[in-house]
């Protein structure tokens, strides 16, 4: 199986496929975005391993569950 296969960047783009799930999992990245350009401007830190460590779990959880949301879509397709 080819990870070509798996992976269909044109079924990722497809918004028929947005859910509940990827919902969610963009307003957690876009929250991890905002909440690190906000402290960044309110206390004028922007290097600050705290902010990086709270920002990377929003982003990351975002990230991964958005792709694993639409790839549930695809594997029940199949």
């Amino acid at each position: 199986m080819d990870v070509k296969e798996i992976v269909n960047l044109k079924d990722l783009a497809d918004i028929k496929k947005f859910n509940f799930k990827t919902i969610l999992s963009l307003l957690l990245l876009i929250a991890g975005i905002l909440f690190y350009i906000y402290w960044g401007v309110t206390y004028g830190v922007w290097a600050d391993i705290g902010i990086y460590s709270i920002t990377i779990v929003f982003v990351l959880a975002g990230i991964f569950g958005m792709l694993l949301s639409l790839l549930e879509e695809n594997g029940e397709k199949e």
